[in-house]
């Protein structure tokens, strides 16, 4: 069976060697030295200004709506996974959707301007499979309305743009360490930004609003990680270069030989570094796209429909009309991306797609 993605295991004795800190510690939890210490590795690799590890990757969206959302509208993108339309409804904002670049598949910033209202208070613009959206234009126009800007940047573990880590972009940036991303810690994520009142914000917030054993900052919630998932994200951390290497390899795989007169892919935003975390192909039709997910899964291969179906389409939201967007998400599938694919498995998935 080759499944659209595979989670990515370091051996289980590199994984063994963290643990054993934390046993020696007897510290499994509330920030312990494996959490810091990651914490550390990845700010420093990436030249990111403050992170913070948290328990998954959707409760950093929920964090940062509640301090910079204020239940108002949210202008938002339609084609991303759930949990970015789900945590701005899960804290009493509005999602108020703008379609998509029909190339680079993130929110269309020259229709930003056109969704504004009174009671807009953010824009949270996801980075789809890790390609930026066009940040520069959208800060200036964040800016001029004097409103928040949250990314979800799930997929973008190592991406820079304009050489700069795409975690410095925004007001607040978040990421998943889920299983299946590139870097994980099992389940995980963080949550980044630059201003520091904002951090101390972020921070007491993702420990119960604590200040101190006994007194508190000011609200909060429980989004601290494990140091049972850090000792994970310190053994993946180090074989990062490895599955980079391998992940593109893939994707060059899949772009040298499938027969792009009948599909199309995305593009990836001008002065990128990608981080290859999903191959999405787009057919002409929703038909030839069942079709082909037909014979794949005849063959034991699984790829994914990311993102289906538009999310201003789902029941509990009833969004306006998005074509660019409803029409991609009918189109687009994710084709299987992971270390340890062989070539002639890639072949086989090239050959029936053709």
């Amino acid at each position: 069976m080759i499944n659209v993605t595979k989670t990515f295991l370091p051996t289980i004795e590199a994984y063994q060697s963290y643990l054993n800190r934390a046993w020696e510690k007897v510290w499994l939890t509330n920030r312990g030295e494996l959490t810091l210490e990651l914490e550390h590795k990845i700010k420093e690799t990436y030249k990111i200004n403050n992170i913070i590890i948290t328990n998954n990757g959707t409760i950093p969206l929920q964090i940062a709506l509640k301090l910079l959302g204020n239940q108002g509208e949210i202008i938002t993108t339609p084609f991303s996974y759930v949990a970015t339309t789900s945590a701005i409804i899960w804290e009493n904002c509005k999602p108020v959707f703008v379609d998509i670049h029909p190339e680079y598949l993130s929110i269309d910033e020259t229709k930003i301007e056109a969704a504004i209202t009174p009671k807009t208070t953010a824009i949270l613009a996801t980075h789809v499979f890790g390609n930026p959206c066009h940040v520069d234009a959208i800060e200036k126009i964040a800016k001029k309305h004097n409103l928040s800007v949250i990314y979800d940047a799930a997929h973008c573990f190592g991406v820079t743009y304009n050489k700069n880590s795409i975690f410095n972009y925004g007001d607040v940036s978040t990421c998943s360490f889920h299983a299946t991303k590139i870097f994980h810690t099992g389940e995980g994520g963080a949550m980044f930004c630059n201003d520091k009142d904002l951090y101390h914000k972020l921070f007491y917030s993702h420990n119960f609003g604590h200040n101190g054993p006994l007194d508190f900052h000011g609200l909060g919630i429980n989004a601290k990680i494990s140091e049972l998932q850090s000792a994970m994200g310190l053994a993946v951390f180090d074989n990062l270069e490895h599955i980079f290497s391998e992940r593109k390899k893939i994707v060059e795989f899949y772009l040298n030989n499938l027969n792009f007169d009948t599909l199309t892919t995305m593009k990836i935003r001008e002065n990128t570094e990608w981080n290859y975390s999903y191959f999405p192909v787009i057919f002409n039709s929703e038909e030839e796209l069942l079709k082909v997910q037909q014979n794949l899964n005849e063959a034991e291969i699984f790829p994914r429909r990311y993102f289906y179906p538009s999310l201003n389409t789902i029941d509990f939201v009833n969004g306006e009309t998005m074509p660019i967007s409803e029409s991609i998400a009918s189109r687009v599938l994710c084709l299987p991306l992971y270390v340890g694919l062989t070539e002639t498995e890639l072949q086989l998935i090239v050959n029936l797609i053709n």
